[in-house]
């Protein structure tokens, strides 16, 4: 690589320090992903010391993703302003500093304002993450090596949190859950600041926009809130609905300030790419698909097989190994030769079959015969179809926009959970009510209720875990039509996704296009 192209702006950095860089930034991203669930393995533990009761033990939950949610977009817009290492780097820290107070907490409401705390800094550093990503890596070839990593550690970070969540909780204590986020965070920051190099030119230095900053932080609040409420409190209660109304109201205010004010929170043309959007539209989807599959495989494990934390943890380890396979064994090595839909629509597909095992469980299936080749088959389409998503997320866009369409990556994914959460739950426990219903009067005995309470249980799973299947199905539906960007230097695919006004000089190279 000459002089010139090293000093140039957007220009790559040196190859060393762009894979040291990618250390920190997958570091950081594994950091976030399995904070997700490695407190719900904790959150039995930590209830009975800090003395929470049931109707607020949500709010350990609920307090980060309402937190994270609604100011995702905001997080983005502050990277682009700020720029994206300084974001980073605040935001690692502030989550580190966040955890500690977790770990430390001597009460319930000292909890909740601790992982409220992690949700605002994790909104703050996920989307600088992947867009410091995506105008680190700038070679085609480079980059699918490096969204694949990315992809891999997004997808399967949720594994790794059970896994560990149940070491720590078994072994040592509730506490360690948080505590273990700091040095991540340290080592993640430290080497940020001295390795990472932003291209320069990439910042957005408009004024923010105060008005969509505000719609849209409420309007995902209460998107969010109301999915989880739902769950909780079921669709027909009235605040539910309240909060349902409200989100759709402030969305559609924002949708139409964005469209008015000289510098938009989110600039329409981010979402309305139509490549972006199928990105947008199709992870959220499978994402819905994945959140209660989590969730009830761990039950099912936990309650149904009597499985440890620790060893129903090791259980998803093949999922992991899936996606792991499919981001930088299938998906990189095909993002370059391939349109992305066409890893994206197949992979979702390959999930779905996962999913379709899945629901043939029953109370004495065999993990090796179903579990197994489910999360097999599960981890490997997530994994082929995440990669090139990620990669495709940024698509296009002029680089003082690519921290704001980082934070739809993943604002789509937190809505997206949010949704799959309260709906499959909902589902699950109508069907299981249903079939305790039509079953328990032919059970005699007690042992015999304690059958049919448990057959009800997988009974309410697999009934939702088919929804997931249609979800699925769905996603890939989404993406082999909605998506048309071409493999690299196609030509007229990619100049339909090149957005008016950018010059190819400053744009983000993008790998699909």
């Amino acid at each position: 690589m000459s002089q010139t192209a090293r000093s140039a702006p957007g220009a790559s950095a040196p190859d060393a320090n762009r894979w040291r860089a990618l250390v920190f930034i997958a570091l950081a991203q594994l950091m976030v992903v399995l904070d997700a669930t490695i407190v719900n393995i904790a959150l039995p533990s930590a209830q009975q010391d800090l003395g929470i009761s049931d109707g607020n033990r949500q709010w350990v939950v609920t307090a980060y993703a309402l937190a994270f949610g609604g100011l995702l977009l905001f997080g983005g817009r502050v990277a682009d302003l700020w720029g994206r290492k300084r974001a980073f780097v605040v935001g690692l820290t502030g989550f580190a500093l966040a955890s500690a107070l977790g770990g430390a907490a001597q009460s319930g409401v000292m909890m909740f304002g601790a992982r409220a705390l992690q949700g605002v800094f994790g909104a703050l550093l996920a989307p600088a993450a992947l867009s410091l990503l995506a105008v680190t890596f700038t070679d085609a070839k480079e980059r699918a090596k490096a969204f694949g990593i990315y992809g891999a550690i997004a997808g399967g970070g949720g594994a790794v949190g059970l896994i560990l969540g149940g070491f720590l909780t078994e072994y040592l204590d509730w506490r360690w859950t948080f505590f273990v986020n700091i040095p991540f965070a340290i080592v993640a920051a430290a080497g940020a600041y001295f390795v990472i190099r932003e291209p320069e030119g990439g910042r957005n230095r408009s004024p923010l926009d105060i008005p969509g900053v505000f719609l849209s932080t409420l309007g995902l609040v209460s998107l969010v809130y109301g999915f989880t409420r739902a769950e909780s409190d079921g669709w027909s209660d009235s605040l539910t609905i309240g909060l349902f109304v409200a989100a759709v109201v402030l969305l559609v205010a924002f949708r139409f300030v964005e469209s008015r004010v000289k510098n938009p929170l989110l600039p329409l043309r981010v979402i309305l790419d139509r490549n972006r959007g199928g990105v947008y539209l199709s992870l959220g989807l499978a994402v819905i698909a994945m959140f209660g599959t989590f969730l009830f495989l761990t039950y099912y494990l936990q309650v149904v097989k009597g499985y440890t934390p620790l060893k129903s943890g090791f259980a998803f380890l093949p999922m992991v190994a899936g996606m792991i396979t499919g981001s930088t064994q299938i998906g990189t090595r095909l993002m370059t030769r391939v349109p992305a839909r066409l890893l994206m629509g197949p992979g979702f597909l390959v999930a779905a079959a996962g999913m379709f095992l899945f629901a043939q469980l029953e109370i004495g299936s065999s993990y090796t015969t179903v579990v197994l080749p489910a999360l097999l088959l599960l981890g490997l389409g997530m994994g082929t179809a995440f990669m090139p998503a990620m990669s495709l997320a940024t698509h296009g866009v002029q680089p003082r926009d690519a921290g704001v369409a980082s934070a739809m990556v993943n604002t789509s994914q937190q809505v997206g959970g949010a949704i799959g959460t309260a709906l499959l739950n909902t589902i699950a426990a109508s069907a299981t009510t249903s079939y305790v219903k039509d079953h328990i009067a032919t059970a005699a005995s007690k042992p015999q209720q304690q059958l049919v309470q448990l057959q009800a249980m997988v009974h309410g799973y697999t009934s939702a875990i088919w929804f997931s299947v249609g979800i699925l199905v769905a996603a890939a539906a989404v993406a082999l039509t909605l998506i048309n960007a071409g493999r690299p230097g196609t030509g007229p695919a990619s100049a339909r996704g090149t957005e008016q006004g950018i010059e190819d000089e400053v744009a983000v190279p993008v790998v699909a296009h």
